[in-house]
């Protein structure tokens, strides 16, 4: 018969010697990684570029919260694997003893050799800040920091899920407050906040105090949401209840939109002006790609069609050739832009897979070659491209919409439109056979659809998306280039249309937040956030394959494989069962 684990039944024995010594096998693979993580982060420049930016003033940095985090998700990790909590915590001290380990070699390997040609960052500055200011008598700081860290991650490991999650969300509001602390302290002082401002943020990070307010209000509303069980009864709550608190979230959030430029300023106001773009990029592509299935690597093309039609109608430098307002040039971007779509999707109707993505990828360049060429410098501007464009319109300085902010409304509003449209063919007759060639070309033909109209439509209306998005993208930056019209682009809004969710509207904005919006907060480490930004993509797709925010669709398809395999593996489970209960029938009547 199958025996019960005995560290699972209540008086039970003690694990044998040979699981016990795979465990602690484990526990220092576990540390050796994380020697692995730590090391590089320093190695690399993470650890010392980022100590120059305070999380809370005086007492943390942005450096020393990336080394702590390795040794205390070194800890966390390898409590996990213990069977009872007093060796949770005893291999959560291993596995951060053993990941400091490695820092502390590093400090007495750099003082025998220079690792400088090596790597630029392995200096005296790093030694410092890895011995806390100790220098190379010090080199056994990592190791007693690495036991203390991961003995709390094992702590945590073994806690109930209330506290471990209120302490959890509580250091991340710390930390995301500390790294905004600039863009919401200047414009709190400017708004007449300047006390309250000055008392929660420092020039750089949080004030100890702030840190502390921030620590009790978000670890304090994880308690009490927990406490009344928030998410629960919103799932036990009828649909008509649901909408009714769907109404005024949704107007706070409106009216916070509305208001964010006037609160953060102009910076943040750029930075939701590109996600806005992205969106509308998103939404055309999510058309061609995310419910026709066809992977077009060449979509920054019509992105530069829009771009440069708006660019030759309204600027008022030497290649303007109209000088019309912003407004009228629109349609003509969009319908442009429609036209090469149809261009671009006549010859390639008949390819499938990654030929199409190819093929594509080669219209896209050759769009980005000509752009900047001496061939069309008369009319295009070659590398120097096109300036003097116009803000669509002309406002006084002192306006409340002049700058940016005019920007940031208008592309809003066309995002909301276009939401618009692309919900309602999502959800239309051309929408659903978008999906079924998606699903299968020859079924779908064999249903009644029209591939070559159908494809062909979904490739002119997903240009027509691109193209408003380069005008809109032309009059915020009042310039443009043929360097503008790289693959990334095209790569870029893929990418965030897979991690959102293939097919999913929610999820092009969410993608287009995640992947455009986040990585602009954070051009003050521009050597490093595409790093982040890599490891986040590989984490998403590792976790969430089927996106942040994906469609119904989606998320039945990638789960139906997991769901079918347990249901057929729970009738072999019945099947042994009874087949022990029969022979133990045989040995009583026996």
């Amino acid at each position: 018969m199958v025996s019960t684990p005995s560290a699972a039944v209540p008086g039970g024995t003690m694990p044998s010697a040979a699981s016990s010594g795979d465990a602690w096998r484990s526990i220092l693979r576990i540390g050796l990684a994380g020697t692995v993580v730590g090391v590089y982060l320093a190695l690399v420049g993470i650890v010392p570029v980022f100590d120059k930016r305070p999380i809370v003033a005086g007492v943390v940095s942005f450096g020393q919260i990336s080394a702590l985090l390795t040794l205390t998700a070194a800890g966390l990790l390898a409590a996990r694997q213990a069977q009872s909590d007093r060796l949770a915590v005893a291999y959560g001290g291993l596995a951060g003893a053993v990941a400091g380990s490695g820092l502390s070699l590093l400090v007495l390997v750099g003082q025998v050799i220079d690792l400088r040609g090596l790597t630029i960052n392995a200096g005296p500055d790093l030694y410092a800040l890895l011995t806390a200011g100790l220098g190379p008598a010090g080199f056994w700081f990592p190791v007693v920091l690495g036991l203390a860290v991961g003995l709390l991650g094992g702590v945590l490991g073994i806690v109930p899920a209330t506290p471990r999650l209120a302490l959890g969300y509580g250091l991340v509001g710390i930390l995301v407050l500390g790294l905004f602390a600039g863009l919401l302290r200047t414009p709190m002082i400017a708004g007449g906040l300047g006390p309250l401002a000055r008392s929660l943020f420092a020039s750089d990070g949080l004030t100890p105090l702030g840190a502390v307010l921030t620590f009790v209000v978000v670890a304090g509303y994880v308690v009490l949401a927990r406490a009344l069980e928030l998410r629960a009864r919103y799932a036990a709550m009828a649909p008509a209840r649901r909408r009714a608190l769907v109404l005024p979230s949704a107007v706070i959030g409106l009216l916070l939109v509305v208001l964010a430029p006037h609160i953060l300023g102009p910076f943040v106001a750029h930075v939701v002006a590109l996600v806005a773009l992205y969106v509308l990029l998103g939404f055309g592509l999510n058309i061609t790609l995310g419910l026709a299935g066809l992977l077009d690597l060449g979509f920054v093309a019509f992105f530069g069609v829009g771009a440069y039609t708006v660019a030759l109608l309204t600027s008022i430098g030497p290649l303007g050739i109209a000088h019309w307002p912003f407004w009228a040039a629109v349609p003509i971007a969009v319908v442009l832009a429609m036209a090469f779509g149809g261009f671009l999707g006549l010859p390639i109707l008949g390819i499938r897979g990654d030929y199409l993505a190819i093929a594509t990828l080669g219209f896209g360049e050759i769009i980005r070659i000509l752009a900047g060429s001496d061939l069309l410098k008369g009319i295009l501007g070659g590398p120097q491209g096109i300036t003097n464009i116009p803000k669509p319109i002309e406002l006084p300085p002192d306006h409340p919409l002049f700058g940016p902010n005019q920007i940031y409304y208008m592309a809003l509003v066309f995002a909301a439109i276009v939401a618009f449209v692309a919900y309602r063919l999502r959800e239309s007759r051309i929408g659903r056979a978008w999906m079924a060639i998606r699903e299968d070309e020859d079924v779908a033909e064999a249903l009644g659809v029209n591939l070559v109209q159908t494809k062909l439509l979904a490739y002119m209306l997903g240009a027509a998306f691109a193209g408003l998005g380069g005008a809109v993208f032309a009059a915020l930056v009042g310039s443009i280039f043929a360097s503008s019209l790289t693959v990334f682009v095209s790569i870029n809004v893929a990418a965030l249309i897979i991690v959102g969710g293939m097919g999913s509207n929610p999820g092009v904005v969410l993608g287009a937040i995640f992947l455009i919006g986040v990585p602009e907060l954070f051009r003050e480490f521009e050597e490093y956030r595409f790093l982040f930004y890599g490891v986040a993509l590989i984490a998403v797709m590792r976790f969430r394959p089927e996106g942040l925010l994906p469609s119904k669709i989606t998320r039945r398809e990638l789960h139906t494989v997991e769901e079918l395999a347990e249901e057929v593996a729970e009738p072999a489970v019945d099947v042994e069962l009874v087949g022990e209960a029969a022979e133990a029938r045989g040995s009583e009547a026996g």
